[in-house]
């Protein structure tokens, strides 16, 4: 894949080049030296955005997955937590965490705890400038939280990724949700719990399983939410909706 400069093509060139496990570092460079100017452009309209992040986000997730591996794990919990939290993504100047890309520029500003219902305190100007406009409940199912959940796009493109994240959306649910007919019951993951502000609440959720064709038109299903498996050592979020009030 030919490298281009322009920050949208950085961001696909990174991610593919960290999937066919080739140099990533050039281009780590690059965007870490991207000027704001040229961000700011590049990163126009909501697809702009939206396909950016996932692409960064992605790609660096598995980039420092791989480079804390050894290490990751002893700590349990806390060790989790600072590997999402620190401050390790150098992008148009500027040092990023993953909790910073996924809940302060994809989620337009929300916290990772709160149930979706609180917003982040203190965005910075950068994030404030850009972040996503709304938060778009989709995003769920883009991002690469560890080995164990991979995305089915290799990478996201301005002019398609709506339909790219309806396919990620599709395969997820089709995977992760289950229906019992006789029961009238949805059993579906915990992000639907942790999050469920940004589907809308309980409603709002429905409302998605149905536009998703994971539970039928004209059902209003009971939710029960899957367990938390406290084996994954990289899910963070879910085990923290354990210790939240």
């Amino acid at each position: 894949m030919s490298t281009q400069l322009d920050p949208l093509s950085l961001s696909a060139d990174l991610l593919y080049t960290v999937k066919t496990e080739g140099d990533a570092d050039p281009l780590r460079e690059h965007l870490a030296s991207v000027e704001r100017s040229q961000l700011e452009r590049a990163l126009a309209s909501r697809e702009e955005k939206l396909s950016f992040w996932l692409n960064c986000y992605n790609a660096y997730a598995q980039l420092l997955l791989e480079e804390e591996e050894p290490d990751l794990g002893e700590g349990g919990l806390l060790d989790s937590w600072k590997f999402f939290a620190r401050d390790q993504i150098p992008v148009g100047g500027v040092w990023l965490s993953l909790n910073d890309i996924e809940h302060g520029l994809l989620r337009s500003s929300k916290q990772p705890w709160g149930f979706g219902y609180l917003p982040r305190l203190f965005p910075s100007s950068f994030e404030r400038q850009f972040r996503l406009a709304d938060c778009d409940p989709r995003v769920h199912f883009a991002l690469g939280h560890s080995s164990e959940h991979c995305p089915p796009i290799a990478v996201y493109s301005p002019r398609d990724v709506d339909e790219e994240l309806d396919i990620a959306i599709e395969w997820f649910l089709e995977e992760n949700v289950t229906y019992d007919d006789a029961a009238n019951t949805a059993t579906v993951p915990r992000l639907f719990r942790q999050y469920r502000g940004d589907f809308g609440g309980k409603r709002g959720i429905v409302g998605f399983l149905r536009e998703y064709n994971a539970v039928p038109d004209d059902t209003t299903p009971i939710l029960e939410y899957e367990r938390v498996d406290h084996s994954a050592e990289l899910d963070v979020d879910l085990e923290a909706d354990d210790v939240r009030p």
